[in-house]
């Protein structure tokens, strides 16, 4: 159900996430920022949602505290985050380790953008599969062995039986991303958490990587959360998409209805810098100035400096994110179409 291609997929209209102005701020030498400022968004069950956005703007910080797995310097300070679980639903933000630690994998998971260093490599990767099925459902070590070799021929790794006794270094970029999502999806998550699961891999294993993704997506009817900056990948494998800028989310919608007809003037921006019919010697088009300084966010608009319908209300009232499933943080989305 991505905006070009159809997928026979069941979309549960209930929220399986639903996170409610949830902010991070990060102690640094120069003070605290605010990485993350106050954002909402909700992840159904049988589609993908995307998180996009320039690096910096605060859409891996969102994954990591939902996770759990911020740095010490870093806190979440306001919103909630709540996920569904056993017929109710639960506060990530407010639960307790032992708590997160039964629902890391089981509710909840995430696949790291560096599967090298996600991994561990001192031990094998048959080893590192087996665990999650030996702590979370009490199997033995020989079922759980069973069960990881069903798990490595599901995610395409060629002759599991012989790969299990090998160690992470030596796969390559593409086979390790396929462990890690293996690893994620082991005990059937509700929603997965994808950071940039394609970079640094070639053409091909990206779509590789993206078609197993929606396959298990499709077959263990999940919530995925991609987290990306690349339009094209958005545009392929995305059901709707919430656009990130220093820190906040400034649109929301379907994928094409987005891409069609953008309400505010970072996302035309972004729409505007894809060379789709750009010819050699052509200028190519960008997006003027740089994201704000976190640690001194202007008042009003976070995007007024870089803007070409900023006014005077942009300085000193900020836009509201308004709607849920169609919304846009602009005082002027009906003139964006003209920038």
């Amino acid at each position: 159900m991505s905006a070009l291609a159809d997928h026979d997929v069941h979309v549960d209209t209930t929220p399986v996430l639903e996170v409610d102005r949830l902010s991070v701020e990060v102690r640094t030498i120069s003070g605290t920022l605010r990485a993350v400022n106050e954002v909402s968004f909700g992840a159904r069950r049988g589609e993908t949602l995307a998180l996009l956005g320039e690096s910096g703007c605060g859409k891996s910080m969102t994954a990591t505290a939902l996770v759990g797995l911020l740095e010490p310097v870093a806190d979440i300070v306001g919103g909630s985050a709540r996920l569904a679980h056993q017929g109710g639903t639960v506060d990530l933000v407010t639960a307790d380790r032992k708590k997160r630690r039964a629902m890391a994998g089981t509710e909840l998971a995430i696949v790291f953008q560096d599967a090298l260093t996600a991994l561990n490599p001192l031990y094998t990767v048959g080893t590192q599969l087996a665990e999650p099925f030996q702590i979370h459902n009490g199997l033995s070590a020989k079922e759980a062995k069973s069960k990881a070799l069903e798990l490595m021929a599901r995610v395409g790794i060629p002759q599991p039986e012989t790969r299990m006794n090998s160690y992470p270094h030596q796969f390559s970029g593409g086979m390790r991303q396929r462990l890690l999502i293996a690893m994620a999806v082991a005990l059937n998550p509700s929603v997965l958490i994808a950071d940039e699961p394609t970079t640094a891999l070639d053409v091909t294993v990206q779509a590789q990587i993206m078609a197993l993704l929606r396959d298990l997506r499709t077959e263990y009817n999940m919530a995925v959360v991609l987290i990306t900056h690349d339009l094209a990948l958005v545009a392929e494998e995305a059901d709707r998409v919430a656009v990130m800028y220093a820190g906040n989310i400034v649109e929301t919608g379907s994928v094409a209805e987005v891409f069609a007809n953008p309400r505010h003037p970072y996302t035309k921006g972004l729409l505007n810098s894809v060379p789709v019919n750009a010819r050699r010697g052509d200028s190519l088009k960008s997006i003027g100035g740089s994201p704000p300084d976190l640690h001194a966010v202007p008042a009003g608009c976070v995007y007024q400096a870089r803007c070409p319908l900023a006014r005077d209300i942009c300085t000193t009232t900020r836009p509201i994110l308004s709607g849920t499933d169609r919304a846009t943080a602009c005082h002027f989305p009906e003139e964006v179409t003209n920038v």
